[in-house]
């Protein structure tokens, strides 16, 4: 049995925010890709190839592992790992139809609370005291606040900055905000296939593997359903788009879109350390927490590029009242695990 450790596991969240917060950072930098193009390469990068080569390295008798579990124990977290893939497709026609403030406090505001939430109560309810789950609910209320008030500062930035990329109709508003609240309930089933898949990592565990590298084990069979969803969708637009023959040469995009795969797999495969080291509920708590530090390194990511130069008054004292309660919520989330 590993020693859980709360500072362990919190710093090597706040790790893997500031990767995943960034991940889309090399976007800035592509010049001549498609968004399908780009998506592609990052989805072959970040959801086959560097989870395979994680596992096969440091998962110990892996195909054995794989051959000894139930149908069930590999459908159910693939299942679900589909289920984030088609969220994934939905964000973007959200971000498109709504904008991103409102989006963005829709969709990771669902993601971030179910995320925490269900793991907690379904699977982990029994090992809750009433001091902690206070705790929890209370940063869990806090964690809402503070995304809903940042999505709003970002969605006054649009405003006066003229950057809003929403183009829906009135008429179409309400069909737009549906596909989003739907893209918030599935956004988080890419954590629930890590929380429920860890039957694989107890296998894992048995044929002589720490916690620690039997984690790995889970990911390839998640992220291979979220690898289908996505790969559907990019090989749809590359059709229609004629944008195929954009592979034909090598190009300075590819090592962006490739950057941007090392940074959202390196993101997880921590996170899926931290929840081993956060303990029985790092699958709950370490879901709020990585959510948190996903918004907060990449808001300030935004300041320093810029993004925020010419916003209001107004729309930077949201972003810092939010950012303010998500610092909060984040001692709430760290001190529950105490008790």
């Amino acid at each position: 049995m590993m020693k859980t450790s709360t500072p362990v596991g919190l710093a090597l969240t706040l790790i893997a925010g500031a990767m995943s917060g960034n991940c889309m950072l090399p976007t800035k930098f592509v010049r001549t890709w498609k968004w399908e193009n780009v998506w592609a390469i990052f989805s072959v990068v970040s959801l086959i190839l560097l989870p395979w080569a994680l596992a096969l390295a440091l998962v110990k008798d892996l195909e054995e592992v794989y051959r000894t579990l139930t149908f069930a124990q590999i459908a159910v977290p693939l299942a679900l790992g589909a289920g984030w893939g088609i969220a994934q497709v939905l964000f973007g026609i959200s971000v498109k139809r709504v904008g991103l403030g409102v989006a963005y406090a829709i969709i990771v505001g669902l993601g971030a609370v179910l995320g925490t939430l269900v793991p907690l109560f379904v699977g982990q309810n029994n090992s809750l005291s009433r001091s902690s789950l206070s705790i929890i609910l209370v940063g869990v209320l806090l964690m809402i606040l503070g995304i809903a008030l940042t999505a709003w500062g970002g969605h006054l930035r649009e405003q006066n900055t003229g950057d809003n990329s929403s183009s829906f109709q009135n008429k179409d508003y309400p069909a737009a905000i549906l596909i989003a609240v739907l893209c918030g309930f599935m956004a988080p089933m890419l954590n629930y296939s890590f929380a429920f898949g860890q039957d694989i990592a107890h296998q894992a565990v048995l044929f002589g593997n720490t916690p620690l590298r039997a984690a790995y084990a889970v990911w390839p069979v998640g992220l291979i359903g979220g690898f289908i969803s996505n790969a559907a969708y990019c090989i749809y637009l590359l059709s229609r788009n004629r944008s195929w023959s954009t592979f034909q040469k090598l190009h300075p995009d590819a090592l962006w879109s490739s950057l941007m795969g090392v940074l959202w797999m390196g993101a997880f495969s921590l996170y899926g350390m931290s929840a081993v080291f956060l303990g029985a509920r790092g699958t709950s708590i370490g879901w709020g927490l990585l959510q948190i530090f996903m918004i907060a390194t990449a808001t300030l990511s935004g300041v320093l590029t810029g993004e925020w130069r010419s916003a209001s008054h107004r729309a930077i004292t949201f972003l810092g009242t939010g950012l303010t309660a998500l610092v909060i919520a984040t001692a709430c989330f760290t001190w529950s695990n105490y008790f």
